[in-house]
């Protein structure tokens, strides 16, 4: 969603850089524009990293508590059989 909402920003701003006119180069306005939407892009896709990042630390935490819940379980299960053996 981060990557479409990026490619919006730039299509938007080469949309802006089109309708502004047909000079054969762009003003000041529009290239500060251009640099502050590249920005803007560059800060959001490192934004995405950190997420993907804290997402992938996230699943491995979850998947060291299913396996410590899964043990416990089996721990459980054998205490059970062992007490009704007895």
């Amino acid at each position: 969603m981060k990557k479409s909402l990026c490619g919006l920003l730039v299509a938007g701003a080469m949309l802006s850089l089109v309708a502004a006119g047909c000079s054969s180069r762009p003003s000041a306005e529009e290239l500060k524009q251009l640099e502050d939407l590249k920005a803007e892009v560059a800060s959001l896709e490192r934004e995405i990293s950190a997420k993907e990042s804290e997402k992938a630390a996230l699943q491995r935490a979850i998947a060291e508590k299913d396996a410590q819940l899964k043990q416990c379980e089996q721990d459980k299960a054998l205490v059970q059989e062992r007490l009704q053996g007895m």
